[in-house]
């Protein structure tokens, strides 16, 4: 059985319910509005569906799928989750379970500049697994920030046919397009509000609450030579050391578009900057 809820419902695209500053700083790192966005996202899933989540049954959160690398939305499924386990907690039930959707290939290209069709054959090259085992008979919250299109739900729904598993599947968005008639690059537009140059996405790297995504190091590591002398001398050793540390266990040192500056990145940390 398949469920939807969503946050905010984008009808127009010149009336975002929503701060879209807020949401391109979050899709950029910034942990504490990826934690805001998770909490409202949480309490009002909660006041909305205290049926299903007061049921007893065993539930399992699967925050949108990555490799090593956590999505932006990883970091508001964490702020969700905690909001929930609090209301589960003061009824005396059970926290909720977590799962992983493990993604084995990933691509550089700007998924949110592309249609449908595109995205759907973009992503449908890579590779999925959903643990079978784990999520069989179990109310799964699949967790992700933005429905445009729906091609990553549409893959997911395909991963749980085609692997027979049974259960109650809801799927849980920040904000979901609901009038089709607004071209999807939308989602660009609002990934890129505040983020349009790298002296803007310095000063989330700088402040304390930013965290790593998947989004942030492809956009550093396609930066040109002389945009990366620049965030060398304006970040610190360790958040280099992070970057080359999550880069390389995602496997973009061996990534044509992605090797020369990560290996630029690799000598910083030999060598110190």
């Amino acid at each position: 059985m398949y469920q939807s809820f969503s946050l905010y419902k984008i009808e127009d695209n010149k009336k975002i319910p929503f701060s879209s500053e807020e949401y391109s700083k979050f899709k950029f790192g910034d942990g504490a509005i990826a934690s805001k966005f998770g909490q409202s996202l949480a309490s009002e899933f909660i006041q909305q569906n205290k049926d299903i989540l007061l049921s007893g049954s065993e539930i399992v959160v699967v925050p949108s799928p990555y490799n090593a690398i956590p999505t932006a939305s990883y970091w508001m499924s964490a702020a969700f989750i905690d909001r929930v386990n609090h209301f589960l907690a003061s009824n005396g039930l059970k926290s909720l379970l977590t799962s992983k959707i493990h993604r084995y290939k990933t691509y550089s290209a700007d998924y949110g500049n592309m249609t449908y069709e595109q995205r759907l054959n973009l992503i449908s090259g890579d590779t999925y697994h959903l643990d079978k085992s784990f999520l069989e008979h179990r109310i799964c919250l699949f967790i992700d920030d933005i429905k445009i299109t729906g091609s990553h739900e549409k893959v997911i729904r395909t991963l749980i046919t085609d692997q027979g598993i049974e259960g109650q599947f809801i799927f849980i968005y920040f904000a979901e397009l609901i009038n089709k008639e607004v071209d999807p690059t939308i989602e660009n537009e609002l990934n890129y509000y505040y983020v349009k140059t790298l002296e803007d996405l310095i000063s989330l790297i700088v402040q304390d609450s930013f965290v790593y995504n998947t989004r942030v190091i492809k956009y550093i590591l396609k930066k040109e030579p002389r945009d990366l002398e620049i965030l060398i001398n304006s970040i610190s050793f360790k958040l280099i050391s992070e970057l080359v540390r999550l880069a390389i266990s995602n496997n973009y040192h061996v990534m044509p578009e992605y090797e020369k500056s990560l290996q630029f990145f690799i000598k910083q940390i030999k060598y110190g900057n």
